[in-house]
């Protein structure tokens, strides 16, 4: 196993940081790793902002659901799906955008933000540094838009806060292998796998969290799955100019 493959798979997340501040250079590689990501077309279809302003990261804290560690740590970072950039494309050539009224936007533009994601944590992770990526971000995308003053066509997809971990969490358990890896044809007789899972991972929880966390996987995703939990993300994202008609 190489050590690229090694970082991958020692991935956690991190939620308790350090004061000290992650340097422009550290953060000047993370991006650059992130704009090295394929893209659908090179179509570039991402932007990433950064937010180290003291109060507005306390303001995206509570938008995103009150999660105190983006308020703590010292940068959060907002991937967008971005084609504002391809609008000014079409002016420059002379063409309509077409594209937004189209579900194929909103797929493009959330594989582009996951593929650019991925490649910023592996970097940060590289560096040393922990991370938490926020989904958060969605719940009041259209307040999180108008404070990070995102032009149309751009979307706040999901958040990634980076900081000097002031603790190292532990190792969560994941599926077996062959729950996500299927050949040929997908297996759909997994219920017997996901419940020696669920015994699993509820074990490594309560051992973790000292019994706070008592929940098995399948409790916990279908107690969160039963209910539309961003109910205004198709207002947030219509309104920033992707229809999704087409």
């Amino acid at each position: 196993m190489n050590e690229i493959i090694k970082l991958l798979n020692n991935h956690r997340s991190i939620r308790d940081y350090k004061a000290d501040v992650v340097s422009d250079e550290d953060l000047y590689l993370i991006i650059g790793a992130s704009q090295a990501a394929p893209s659908s077309i090179n179509g570039q279809q991402v932007t990433i902002i950064s937010v180290k302003n003291k109060e507005k990261k306390k303001k995206l804290s509570e938008l995103v659901g009150d999660q105190v560690y983006v308020d703590k740590a010292p940068v959060f970072l907002v991937f967008c799906a971005d084609f504002y950039r391809a609008k000014l494309a079409a002016e420059i050539n002379g063409e309509k955008l077409v594209i937004t009224d189209s579900e194929e936007a909103r797929l493009v533009g959330a594989v582009d933000v996951g593929l650019a994601l991925s490649n910023s944590i592996a970097a940060a992770e590289s560096l040393g540094l922990g991370i938490v990526p926020i989904g958060g971000v969605r719940k009041e995308a259209e307040a999180v838009a108008e404070l990070l003053e995102l032009p149309e066509f751009v979307f706040p997809m999901v958040g990634l806060v980076i900081g000097h971990p002031a603790e190292e969490s532990e190792l969560k358990p994941r599926f077996p292998k062959e729950v996500v890896y299927h050949s040929e044809v997908y297996n759909k007789d997994l219920k017997s796998k996901i419940l020696e899972y669920d015994k699993e991972l509820k074990e490594h929880m309560i051992k973790v969290t000292n019994g706070r966390l008592n929940k098995s996987w399948s409790e916990e995703i279908s107690g969160i799955y039963k209910y539309v939990y961003y109910p205004k993300v198709k207002a947030a994202i219509e309104k920033q100019g992707f229809k999704g008609e087409k």
